[in-house]
């Protein structure tokens, strides 16, 4: 019975070291090929087509589509989500946020902002 316990274990083991493995594959092959991979069925085509730069420097800080921001606006307003691009046109930058509302805000209405976690951290 204990010799059972120990090998469905170490195949539990196994699967789960192969399962973060081939995750992590997955991501560095994204990335090479310049794929921003956002799991939301929220976000619909035309909001990332609208969104003309998926890199840029804001504040001096670069910023790449996928990155997870919280932002403070100069209204006191705070919006944690996720980076979606920016749109040069109209300066501002679209975030979906946690609770799947896409906002697009003003580049001159943003107080300070803080940089969660980067799109591709495994790899930077």
């Amino acid at each position: 019975m204990f010799e059972f316990i120990i090998v469905i274990t170490s195949v539990l083991l196994f699967a789960g070291i192969l399962g973060y493995t081939l995750v992590v594959f997955k991501e560095k092959f994204y990335l090479k090929n310049n794929i921003i991979y956002i799991d939301n069925r929220f976000i619909s085509q035309e909001e990332i087509e609208d969104t003309d730069m998926q890199e840029f420097f804001l504040d001096g800080t670069k910023l790449k589509a996928g990155d997870e921001l919280s932002i403070l606006t100069k209204s006191k307003e705070k919006f944690k989500g996720i980076l979606l691009g920016a749109v040069k046109k109209e300066q501002s930058i679209k975030i979906i946020t946690y609770a799947n509302e896409i906002i697009k805000l003003k580049i001159e209405s943003i107080n300070e902002f803080k940089i969660m976690s980067k799109y591709g951290k495994f790899f930077s």
